[in-house]
C-alpha cells in the first residue's frame, strides 16, 4: 500500500515511522514533512490545506491510504472534498468529515454535545462581544482559578488559566475585543475549574466500533512545575500510573462509549482518531476537550507502545471492520521530551543549524526542522522530540534527557521535569 500522511510535526514523523513497520506498507509520502521525515519516506512540498494539490499528489503517487495528521484540514473539510470526487472512491481516509471535526473545531459545540449525551465535563458559559460586560461582572462571583478557552482552533495555545480576577478580565478582553487568536476567539468559553490531574486517552474508530490506544500524559506549560504560558506540548509519558483498570473502565463506560454512540445518533460518519483530554478528579474522569486527531507530543509515546500492526488497524477502521481486530500493547514505558527554540511559545528565531551526535538510545521525532543547503536547521518553536523507552518511567526519561545532550543548536530550551508529578505518585 502507498500511504500519504499530511502534516509536518513530530506526530506525523511518528505516524510515518510506525506505519513503515508494517509489511503491508509500500511507499510513504509526507506532505509537507520536515527535516527528519525524509528518512522514513518522501517529503512532498504541499500545504495540507491545499486540497486540490493534495488530490493531485494522491493520483500521481497512486496513494491507497490518506492519514490526516493536523486538525486544520479536517475542520476545513478535506475529507468531504476528497469524498465528493468519484476518482477517489477507493481511497481509504483516516480522518473525520467536517461534521465530525467540529468536535475540535468548536469548543462550544463540543460542550453542547457532551451535555446532550451526559458525558461528564465542567460547567461553562459562552462569552461573545454581546455579553462580554455582563460576563466580566459575573466573574466577580466566581471562585478562582478562572479558565478561558478560545472556541476555535488556536494551535494548542487557546487556553488561559489564572488565579487573578484582573488578569482574567484583561485576558477575556484581549481574546474577544483584540481577537488575540483571530476568529478562533470570537467566542470564548468561561469554564469551571476542575482540580485534578490530566491524562489523555485515544481511540481509533470506524464509526461503529473502536479500539482504545495506550493512554498518555502531556505537559503543556513552558515552565518547570507546570508554570508559564501554554504551549503545543513540552513532553509526554505513557503509561500513566493512576490510569488503572478501574479508572479505565470509568473512562470507557462514562466517556468513550457515550461519545461513539452520540456520533452515531448525530448521524456523523466518523472514521479516524478521537483524542479525549481528561482530568482525574478524585478518581472520576471528566472531559476537558476533544481532538479529532492524535495529540502531539503524545503520539510520540503512544505509537511506540502499540505492539499490533498499526497499519492493519488503520485499514480495518477505513474498511469499517474494527470489530474483527484486537490491539496489544508493549509493556515498557515511554517518555518524550520536546526540545524547543528560545522564546517559544512567543517570538522565536528560525534557521539555526542543528548538530546531532550519538542518539541511538532514543527515537528522534522531528517537528520544527528542515533541510537547507544540505544542513538541518530549526524551522519552528518545537524543534525535536526525543523518545526514550525503558522498563519504567525513570529509565525512559533518563534516555530522553541523555539524548538531548547530543542534539544542539543556538537557543535550545527544554523542561527538565517531565513526569515530575507521576514520579511523586510512584511511577
Amino acid at each position: 500500500m502507498n500511504i500519504l500522511i499530511l502534516g509536518s510535526g513530530g506526530r506525523e514523523h511518528a505516524l510515518a515511522w510506525k506505519v513503515k513497520q508494517s509489511p503491508k506498507c509500500g511507499n510513504i509520502f509526507i506532505a509537507p514533512g520536515n527535516g527528519g521525515t525524509h528518512k522514513v519516506g518522501t517529503n512532498l512540498d504541499i500545504d495540507p490545506k491545499s486540497f486540490d494539490r493534495v488530490g493531485e499528489a494522491i493520483k500521481e503517487h497512486e496513494i491507497d491510504m490518506l492519514i490526516v495528521g493536523p486538525e486544520d484540514p479536517l475542520v476545513l473539510g478535506i475529507v468531504d472534498h476528497l469524498k465528493a470526487n468519484k476518482s477517489f472512491k477507493k481511497l481509504r481516509i483516516i480522518g473525520p468529515t467536517a461534521k465530525g471535526a467540529i468536535l475540535e473545531g468548536s469548543k462550544e459545540y463540543a460542550k453542547e454535545f457532551m451535555n446532550k449525551y451526559e458525558i461528564p465535563t465542567a460547567d461553562s458559559r459562552t462569552v461573545t462581544k454581546e455579553n462580554l460586560e455582563e460576563t466580566i461582572k459575573y466573574m466577580e462571583r466566581l471562585e478562582p482559578p478562572y479558565v478561558l478557552k478560545a472556541d476555535g482552533l488556536a494551535g494548542g495555545k487557546g487556553v488561559i488559566i489564572t488565579e487573578e480576577l484582573e488578569d482574567a478580565r484583561k485576558s477575556l478582553r484581549e481574546l474577544i475585543e483584540d481577537k488575540k487568536f483571530g476568529e478562533a476567539s470570537e467566542k470564548v468559553l468561561l469554564e469551571q475549574f476542575l482540580k485534578g490531574i490530566e491524562v489523555s486517552f485515544f481511540v481509533i474508530t470506524d464509526g461503529k466500533d473502536y479500539r482504545i490506544l495506550p493512554e498518555a500524559k502531556d505537559y503543556k506549560r513552558i515552565g518547570e512545575k507546570d508554570t508559564g504560558l501554554n504551549t503545543g506540548g513540552m513532553g509526554a509519558v505513557s503509561p500513566v500510573v493512576f490510569a488503572d483498570r478501574a479508572f479505565k473502565e470509568k473512562v470507557n463506560k462514562r466517556i468513550i462509549k457515550p461519545t461513539i454512540e452520540g456520533l452515531k445518533k448525530e448521524k456523523i460518519d466518523y472514521c479516524g482518531f478521537i483524542f479525549f483530554g481528561l482530568i482525574n478528579v478524585g478518581g472520576d474522569p471528566y472531559v476537558i476537550e476533544y481532538n479529532v486527531r492524535m495529540g502531539d507530543p503524545e503520539t510520540e509515546v503512544v505509537l511506540p507502545r502499540i505492539k499490533t500492526d498499526f497499519l492493519e488497524l488503520l485499514v480495518a477502521a477505513a474498511d469499517k471492520n474494527l470489530v474483527d481486530t484486537e490491539i496489544e500493547y508493549e509493556r515498557f514505558s515511554a517518555s518524550t521530551v520536546m526540545y524547543v527554540s528560545r522564546g517559544y511559545p512567543e517570538f522565536y528565531e528560525k534557521g539555526h543549524e542543528i548538530t546531532i551526535g550519538d542518539i541511538r538510545s532514543v527515537l528522534p521525532f522531528h517537528a520544527g526542522t528542515k533541510m537547507t543547503d544540505g544542513k538541518l536547521v530549526t524551522n519552528g518553536g518545537r524543534v525535536i522530540a526525543l523518545t526514550g523507552l525503558g522498563k519504567n518511567l525513570g529509565e525512559a526519561l533518563s534516555k530522553s534527557y541523555a539524548g538531548g545532550k547530543e542534539v544542539n543548536w543556538e537557543g535550545k530550551r527544554y523542561r527538565s521535569d517531565i513526569g515530575f508529578d507521576l514520579k511523586e505518585l510512584g511511577q
